[in-house]
């Protein structure tokens, strides 16, 4: 389907196409921004609300600003479509987020104007202010650095530790507060009361206008001197800044609120700060999904809802023949509420993903044992362990690619107290369209090494309930992981009656000659699926789920090695020092010999596209299983240990 630009858009290649445009145009170029994303988007997919929420704000720092020698950070990166399609990449914006098409986050290997590239949220205000300090030590000093933070990612400790940098250093940093509230679900916490209370406050609003009016009137001349009228601005900033506003208090010189769709305002307010040296933030009010009813009036839905029909609001779902398993989120969320009405110890933490992770059906039905904390991967850790000394059994929820945010947490908080907190591992492996920067590939690496913990993957609803169960058992006193993929499970009938599993067990699935899989998860799905597609030629592997990484299954593993000298390992995690290395340390230090062939997420970076192509592309689907199997049949045994 082709999808044309409106009029002024189409002419708009570049941010100095747009600078051509007369102010009064402004408003036209934006209204035709928000169509084309909503056109692209309704058709072809990808993030939605916050790109619609930042539009006037997208035309107006390219207005005003001369990038990229002025750099621009995006935080978090789904607000910056509109960024995308006026720095030269509206034609290319139909690829968005699609196999080898445009990543759907600010990516420095793309484009010179995206700066930083930014996934995860929180990191623009660090980035903005490391450039700053960089060109500040080169001698430009007229060169701007400008983060945009929002869609929830300032309640984060980074975006604290920045500011509190920042209001140090000799820099010249704008920092925009994309003040929306919301993340993907609603913003929490005091930080967002703080922010509407500012936002509201008519008393502390009148005073801080009339004072910044005086000082524009100030008459500076031979009867006032400049250090009086310093002297003057410093005291009145006194009444309205450090006791009354966080941000001044941390010496940012504040501005705001404005209003973020107001193109008129927003371009005057920028070109002011242009000229006002230092530190300081520019506090907005957006809408997210503004000019789009729907997304405005659900917000959460409207986060990226997939296809839908842009005139009817209808969203496109899935069509099927026969009705689809659940998500593994979902089993997650109703597993939960099983096992919290069995165990009133049980509780549930989340950092800003009770919708994405499925506790949201947990805060919904006990709002006092769940609990969203916001974008803050670390206290969700830690504020679990604390939880946990009081023997509460936390099971704290937090995407796969986000833990890397609190490893340190883990380790110190966490393992070496050996509290018994249960980690649920949301998307773990190659989530898909997100790319690089979401992908699970690295916590059976990470988690593994880590003394204390242990370390277990599902292969399909029933074994992660099983796994969920056992997990929270008196018995069971270490820490616990259980990564799953995103997405659909495998079982039309996941709900039974729980089994406790003996840690570090696994358990033979199938019987066979010449090779064995030895499997760790979802892959092992894909590990049966090929073994069935090679039974016609003869080929008869043998087929073990190991359930643990850590413990691994050693009695399971000797008999293993006693019988096969053809070995392939297969897990939807790094090949350096996942699963498969687990096996060759063990086959190491026991003086076996055998051939083993590691199946796994590669040593490079895997980017974006659907999941099928992903594991199609690194050869880890079925076919590249069953071509394995047919290609070490005819291979005669060599002592190797080969990685995908």
């Amino acid at each position: 389907m082709d999808i044309k630009a409106g009029k002024l858009l189409s002419e708009i290649n570049n941010p100095a196409d747009l600078k051509k445009l007369s102010r009064e145009q402004l408003h036209l170029v934006s209204d035709e921004l928000r169509q084309y994303i909503i056109d692209v988007v309704s058709v072809h997919g990808g993030h939605f609300a916050a790109s619609l929420g930042v539009v006037e704000l997208s035309v107006a720092l390219h207005y005003v600003f001369n990038t990229p020698y002025d750099q621009l950070v995006w935080d978090v990166g789904h607000q910056a479509y509109g960024h995308k399609i006026l720095t030269g990449r509206r034609d290319q914006f139909p690829t968005n987020r699609k196999y080898h098409g445009l990543s759907g986050f600010p990516n420095r290997s793309e484009s010179e104007y995206d700066t930083f590239g930014v996934g995860h949220s929180s990191t623009s205000i660090s980035a903005a202010l490391g450039m700053a300090m960089a060109s500040y030590y080169k001698g430009e000093k007229d060169r701007q650095h400008i983060a945009v933070i929002g869609d929830g990612a300032m309640t984060a400790g980074i975006s604290f530790e920045a500011m509190n940098h920042a209001g140090i250093a000799n820099s010249n940093v704008l920092i925009i507060l994309n003040d929306n509230n919301m993340s993907i679900d609603p913003n929490v916490g005091a930080l967002k009361e703080y922010l509407t209370d500012i936002t509201t406050s008519h008393t502390y609003n009148k005073v801080k206008d009339d004072v910044w009016n005086l000082l524009g009137k100030l008459p500076v001349g031979k009867t006032f001197s400049r250090s009086m009228a310093q002297k003057l601005t410093d005291g009145l900033k006194g009444m309205v800044s450090s006791s009354a506003n966080l941000f001044e208090a941390l010496n940012l010189r504040y501005f705001g609120p404005i209003d973020g769709h107001n193109i008129a305002k927003l371009v005057d307010t920028l070109s002011d700060l242009k000229n006002i040296p230092g530190p300081k933030i520019l506090h907005i009010k957006t809408i997210k999904g503004k000019g789009y009813e729907l997304a405005e009036k659900d917000q959460t839905k409207w986060h990226a809802p997939g296809l839908f029909d842009k005139l009817t609001g209808e969203i496109q779902k899935k069509k099927f023949d026969i009705p689809q398993p659940l998500k593994y989120q979902d089993v997650f969320g109703h597993t939960i509420i099983e096992l919290a009405e069995m165990n009133d110890k049980i509780m549930g933490i989340t950092p800003a993903m009770p919708s994405g992770s499925s506790l949201k059906y947990m805060m919904a039905k006990m709002p006092d044992r769940a609990f969203d904390v916001g974008i803050c991967e670390q206290h969700a850790v830690t504020l679990s362990a604390g939880l946990a000394t009081q023997g509460m059994r936390v099971f704290c929820n937090i995407y796969s690619s986000f833990m890397q945010r609190a490893y340190d947490m883990v380790v110190h908080d966490v393992a070496i107290q050996k509290l018994p907190v249960v980690f649920c591992l949301d998307r773990a492996g190659l989530v898909g369209e997100d790319g690089a920067t979401h992908h699970g590939c690295y916590d059976i690496a990470f988690m593994r090494c880590i003394p204390n913990m242990i370390v277990s993957a599902p292969m399909n609803e029933k074994e992660l309930r099983n796994l969920m169960y056992t997990a929270q058992l008196d018995s069971t006193t270490n820490p616990f992981v259980i990564r799953y993929p995103r997405g659909e499970g495998v079982l039309q009938e996941w709900k039974s009656p729980f089994e406790e599993l003996q840690i570090g067990k696994g358990r033979k699935l199938k019987d066979g000659q010449d090779i064995a899989i030895l499997s760790f998860g979802h892959p092992g799905n894909s590990a049966a699926a090929a073994i069935r597609d090679v039974k016609a030629e003869g080929i008869n592997p043998a087929h073990y789920d190991m359930r643990f990484v850590k413990p691994i299954d050693e009695e399971l593993l000797h008999e293993v090695f006693a019988k096969f000298k053809k070995i392939i390992t297969i897990e939807d995690g790094t090949v350096v020092g996942g699963f498969g290395s687990a096996i060759l340390e063990f086959m190491n230090q026991h003086g076996y010999k055998a051939e083993v062939k590691i199946m796994g997420i590669p040593d490079r970076l895997v980017e974006h596209g659907t999941p099928k192509q992903l594991y199609e592309e690194i050869g880890l689907d079925t076919n590249a299983i069953a071509a394995l199997l047919r290609q070490m049949m005819k291979e005669k045994v060599t002592i190797s240990q080969t990685f995908q």
